[in-house]
């Protein structure tokens, strides 16, 4: 079991060693296995990555991030050409269906509304706009249209984790209720958990996944 300490300096370590995040502006504390980051960034890509870095360090039970983007002069756009550039990359992307998701920007924050019929569709329209020239985050509230679940359903995502090299499928055990996903175990890392909880989402009429797999140091 590794100390806070430890996992603090770990934490830091990875975030320096992630070329796409400038360790330099970020602040790492940790409790109870709890690391929260803090400071500044010039991007919500790189805001995005620091988070994804913590969470990768064996023994990080959760990350809180409170890390604030502030964008260069040269980076500012208006909400309207936010707007308008995330219109014309969510009409680009193919995973995303055309005039089901609804836009709303506010001082550089994207808001998606709307519904889709897949998780794979609600994770393709915010990376379809979490890259876009001045924004500062975004909120997805895309909702999951229920579809009728598979009786095999719990079959079909125990054999996903089996598939998956990543995921010790042995230490995972599933249980479906009626539209809901519930995954419990214990695994090594945040990857691990989150292939796991990416083979759950997979399955056809899931709208909810409740993961409780603890990261185990």
């Amino acid at each position: 079991m590794k100390t806070d300490i430890e996992l603090q300096t770990l934490v830091m370590e990875e975030l320096i060693w992630e070329p796409s995040v400038d360790a330099a502006g970020i602040g790492v504390s940790v409790g109870n296995g709890i690391a929260t980051l803090s400071g500044e960034v010039k991007s919500y890509p790189e805001k995005w990555a620091a988070e994804k870095a913590a969470q990768r360090v064996s023994g990080v039970r959760a990350v809180t991030d409170r890390v604030v983007v502030i964008l260069p002069g040269d980076h500012r756009h208006t909400d309207t050409e936010i707007a308008r550039a995330a219109a014309n990359s969510l009409d680009r992307n193919i995973s995303v269906p055309r005039n089901r998701v609804k836009i709303l920007v506010q001082e550089g924050l994207i808001t998606l509304d709307g519904t889709v019929d897949f998780q794979y569709q609600k994770a393709a329209a915010e990376n379809a706009v979490r890259y876009l020239t001045g924004v500062r985050g975004v909120y997805n509230h895309l909702a999951v249209k229920v579809a009728v679940m598979a009786a095999d359903v719990k079959n079909k995502i125990e054999e996903a984790l089996e598939r998956a090299a990543e995921v010790d499928a042995h230490k995972i055990s599933v249980e479906v209720r009626d539209h809901k996903v519930i995954l419990r175990g214990n695994v090594k890392t945040w990857f691990e958990r989150d292939e796991a909880e990416r083979a759950a989402w997979s399955a056809p009429g899931v709208v909810e996944v409740q993961s409780e797999i603890q990261i185990a140091a």
